[in-house]
């Protein structure tokens, strides 16, 4: 596939330390200077805003697993994602994130999925952090359903505002709440380890009853707490020195680690009741605040409510700047409605942050079980296609050029780019089943959803063409672009692909306990039904194979040696992005380094 070049809503007026300012506005993107710490803390609340979230591991799969994969997934899993991140991350430190990075390896088709899977699933899902922000307040005081949506909606507002005063102010909040979160769990591992009385170790691994749905959701959650880190790449080109993301990664990266690890033992060995452990402390649930409730007293447990308000607070402030930046630099490239591209007088992208907390305000009143059954397989989408980008700009950017240039890359050569993203790949694919029959055909959703939308869009703004329309044409019906037929069977493939191994997969694992397990989970409709989800996985699978190869065929047919004689006019544009960002392009190499 040619290699477009990245991100035009920039003009990085030939400063090699950092991504630039819209070339459409006549204001550019405000810079704003962020310390390490700041960029740590505001990572750490990507990913953590502290541990809530374990107990239901716990309570899933047993302590002794839950400790395990909680000390296993930094070194197999965040590891691997960070340095990959802050490898793509430093070459390309642009606006948008992986939404850049894929354009930049594999064109607009597959750098549009990777913003849109992006984006959507922070749309759709960040809402629950609102809903969590009321659930934890509903533990303090009593409110009517008029009192929760009120403060639903004043959260909203706040943390919108915050946003839109500028990323400054988001990192003072940051950096203040991650103390105060960062303070509370070393409490809880300090009382818990004071207080030893149950060796969590020696605590069932794994409870009884269905192996693969208990340990898989356990398994999931897990995974589930170390996502997160490229979300601040989103914001690299409104960084005076975006290199400080990838420093900020490697520190953030243990830091989370520790404040999952420690407070976790502590409070395991602490109050023991392993399968009673849940985020739902009413009815004699179990939870890191009844370690300082038993041990300190009620006082302490109140404090620690509150600390967990201002966590989830913390997570959705910087999930819009996440989520409303994706879009905005769509927008800017003519993949999206131009009005979520407007940026104000002081360089902020006061629009898309509003349409976001508008769009918040509705969701937040739905259950969210839907939402997040549809995009959690998306996410591990996204980071295969990561894992993609990185192998695919190895080959064109030697890795040996970059260091010279002082920029970010993984240790370890080659042998560390296999293993690290061999482990990725299959701990993605990992998570993508044991999620579930349920969770693995609704995400079938998301991805059609996809298609159908970039095919619009394309139709509707017609993106790169508008940029350079002798490097990027349209197709002979004017409709997509020259090379788009051809990403589309691809899409279709490996999405059949895809369908068809979890036909496979599930019929071997589930087909004994499948049936009663997901009428018992659903009681009726359609996810009620084994079997119907599995022919259903089984139809789309041959109908996209079949789709996707007579569209790769049509494609080089028809478009094949055009698209041939444009490949040296877009690695020409891509250079001369990269020189604009840094000054230099480190020389074209088409082997691994």
């Amino acid at each position: 596939m040619p290699l477009p070049s990245t991100n035009e809503l920039t003009d990085h007026s030939g400063d090699p330390g950092g991504a630039a300012s819209s070339t459409s506005h006549a204001t550019p993107l405000r810079k704003t200077k962020m310390s390490t710490l700041g960029v740590v803390a505001v990572i750490f609340s990507f990913v953590a805003a502290g541990a809530f979230g374990i107990e239901e591991a716990i309570s899933s799969c047993g302590p002794g697993l839950t400790l395990a994969l909680l000390l296993i997934f930094p070194f197999i899993w965040s590891y691997p994602l960070c340095e990959m991140i802050a490898e793509l991350g430093s070459l390309f430190p642009t606006e948008g994130g992986i939404y850049c990075w894929a354009r930049a390896a594999f064109g607009e088709f597959w750098g549009w999925q990777a913003g849109f899977w992006g984006a959507i699933t922070t749309w759709l899902c960040q809402a629950e952090y609102v809903v969590l922000v009321v659930g934890y307040l509903g533990k303090l005081f009593d409110m009517s359903p008029e009192v929760t949506l009120v403060i639903k909606i004043c959260v909203i507002v706040v943390f919108s505002v915050v946003n839109i005063i500028g990323l400054k102010s988001m990192e003072k909040l940051e950096t203040a709440i991650m103390v105060l979160v960062v303070g509370a769990f070393a409490a809880v591992t300090v009382v818990g380890f004071l207080n030893w009385h149950y060796n969590p170790f020696a605590m069932p691994t794994v409870i009884e009853g269905d192996l693969f749905h208990s340990a898989g959701e356990g398994i999931a959650i897990i995974i589930w707490m170390y996502m997160g880190y490229e979300c601040m790449s989103n914001m690299a080109g409104e960084l005076e020195d975006p290199q400080v993301i990838p420093r900020a990664m490697r520190i953030a990266n243990p830091i989370i680690a520790l404040s999952y690890i420690l407070p976790t033992l502590a409070a395991l060995a602490a109050i023991g009741e392993w399968n009673a452990w849940t985020v739902e402390q009413a009815g004699g649930g179990v939870g890191y605040a009844d370690v300082l409730i038993q041990y300190v007293g009620s006082w302490a447990g109140v404090a620690f409510v509150v600390v967990a308000i201002l966590a989830n607070c913390s997570i959705f402030c910087s999930y819009i700047a996440h989520g409303s930046r994706t879009f905005f630099v769509m927008a800017e490239d003519n993949m999206f409605p131009k009005f979520m591209g407007k940026i104000d007088r002081r360089g902020i992208p006061t629009a898309s942050i509003v349409v976001m907390g508008i769009f918040t305000v509705f969701t937040c009143q739905f259950d969210f079980a839907t939402l997040v059954m549809a995009t959690n397989p998306i996410q591990f989408y996204l980071y295969l296609l990561l894992v993609a980008c990185v192998v695919k700009t190895r080959k064109r950017s030697p890795v040996d050029a970059r260091r010279r240039m002082g920029l970010a890359v993984m240790p370890g050569g080659t042998t560390s780019l296999f293993v690290n993203s061999v482990l990725i790949a299959v701990i993605c694919l990992l998570a993508i089943y044991v999620n579930g029959l349920d969770y693995f055909v609704a995400g079938f959703i998301v991805l059609a959803l996809g298609l159908v939308a970039y095919i619009a869009c394309k139709v509707v703004y017609k993106g790169r063409y508008l940029e350079d329309p002798e490097a990027f044409p349209l197709d002979s019906r004017g409709w997509l672009g020259l090379g788009d037929l051809g990403d589309i069977g691809t899409y279709a493939l490996l999405t059949g692909l895809m369908a068809l191994s979890g036909t496979v997969f599930f019929y071997v694992i589930e087909h004994a306990s499948g049936a009663a397990y997901y009428l018992s989970e659903y009681g009726q409709g359609f996810f009620s039904s084994f079997t119907g989800m599995l022919v259903t996985c089984l139809v789309v699978g041959v109908t996209c194979i079949i789709v996707g190869i007579a569209l790769r065929r049509r494609a080089q047919r028809n478009e094949g040696e055009r698209l041939a004689k444009l490949v040296e006019r877009r690695d020409e544009l891509l250079d001369e992005e990269i020189r604009a960002i840094h000054g230099t392009v480190p020389r074209a190499e088409r082997s691994f380094q």
